[in-house]
């Protein structure tokens, strides 16, 4: 049997582990990516809408009106769907999402994260430039649209709020919406251009150049399933009979798989998932799609990818493993057909992905409370793409002793004891 040996293993070759494993080489140290594909960036990291979202100051939270929550609850808005056969399995996490979401609660997670937030997309530019891959990053912003005044008057004063944390963006009416996106149609009430975001036209195309510059710089990626995981005397050890690795250290990264190793451990940490959709379709004629476009009233999304224009829903509550049910994309098609002129699916078939959430939308980043040697980074909720290079320079800080870039402690997988 063969054995490759480092310093640190990191398992989950998604934007958050990769980018971990390229801080933590940064810092001198000899890092394993660790995962069950060949390539880095095949499943979370690839289904996204490509926002790198330094302006979302605020996280997902569960709604506290009560006419939102019966139209979820009866699966009638199109922004949340769940499949009634799991609703005993994942009620009990809503209900923590539920409480985790009181406005009070919901402002103190803000506040934790606004540091990684303002800080994303600085790190990206710096991973960017030494995979030398400019043409990933394109400094547009995105568009929010509103169809019913109610729906704008809403979000307005949740803008007002954000810009008080330095959230940039500009109000737009009929004529501003057709100057920055003319082949779009329909009725608008308004809609926010955020302009301080990145857009990545392909994110599992962006994990792999990150993955080519670890490689580079002599990282080494070892295919296994990483629920092999376990601790040995010197460390840590994953792999089966044939080959595996050994470290002194290792790092859960797996996003919505996480749960297979930690709590295989003794950890509960109540991890949940937010399964999506999306489908890349052509663009008809000369049409153009200059910024992603969220259709808010509506639920879905589009954002011009290399591949064609990306079409992803809002969120299902299901069992992570249950067969794909692409209800909410089948919903939004034709929504999104008469908002622009799509062409044929370039997709043989939907993509469906599942995003780690924790009930109070912050992600776990540090070193596990009962074992020597071990790190958590994941449940970066609906921002992985944009928070996995600083949260990568925050557990690499941690780990290796620096002054961490912002306070950790929100981020402790104690906090659920």
């Amino acid at each position: 049997m063969s054995e490759l040996r480092a310093d640190v293993l990191v398992l989950g070759a998604g934007m958050v582990g990769v980018s971990a494993a390229l801080h933590l080489q940064q810092r001198g140290r000899d890092v394993i990516l660790v995962d069950k594909h060949d390539l880095a960036g095949e499943e979370t990291s690839y289904g996204n809408a490509g926002i790198v979202e330094c302006a979302s100051v605020f996280p997902y939270m569960f709604p506290r009106d009560v006419a939102e929550i019966m139209r979820y609850a009866a699966n009638r808005a199109p922004q949340a769907r769940y499949q009634l056969a799991d609703l005993p399995f994942f009620l009990p996490w809503l209900v923590r999402y539920y409480l985790a979401s009181a406005p009070d609660r919901a402002l103190r997670g803000a506040m934790a994260v606004l540091p990684l937030i303002r800080r994303s997309l600085i790190e990206h530019e710096l991973l960017i430039a030494e995979a030398g891959v400019p043409d990933l990053l394109r400094r547009t912003g995105w568009i929010k649209l509103f169809r019913s005044d109610r729906s704008l008057a809403g979000t307005l004063r949740e803008f007002e709020r954000a810009k008080r944390y330095g959230v940039e963006g500009c109000v737009l009416d009929a004529a501003g919406i057709a100057q920055r996106e003319p082949s779009l149609s329909g009725a608008f009430a308004g809609a926010i251009h955020f302009s301080a975001p990145g857009f990545v036209p392909d994110p599992g195309g962006l994990a792999k150049a990150y993955a080519a510059l670890f490689a580079r710089k002599g990282g080494r990626l070892f295919k296994t399933d990483a629920g092999t995981l376990q601790q040995v005397r010197d460390g840590w050890r994953v792999g089966g009979r044939g080959q595996a690795a050994l470290a002194r250290e290792a790092v859960v990264a797996l996003g919505p798989w996480s749960d297979l190793v930690f709590r295989r451990l003794g950890y509960f940490i109540p991890l949940g998932v937010k399964r999506g959709y999306h489908l890349h379709l052509n663009a008809r004629g000369n049409a153009v799609l200059n910024h992603p476009v969220l259709d808010s009233d509506l639920g879905y999304l589009l954002a011009p990818m290399n591949r064609g224009i990306r079409l992803t829903t809002g969120v299902e509550f299901a069992r992570r493993d249950r067969p794909p049910t692409p209800v909410q994309l089948e919903q939004a098609l034709p929504r999104a057909h008469k908002l622009f002129p799509l062409g044929e699916a370039v997709d043989a078939k939907p993509w469906m992905g599942a995003r780690p959430c924790l009930p109070d939308m912050l992600p776990v980043i540090g070193k596990a409370p009962r074992h020597a040697g071990l790190w958590f980074d994941f449940g970066h909720q609906h921002h992985g793409l944009t928070l996995g290079p600083v949260s990568g320079r925050l557990l690499a800080e941690m780990m290796t002793g620096e002054t961490p870039l912002a306070d950790p402690a929100p981020f402790a997988a104690g906090r659920f004891d």
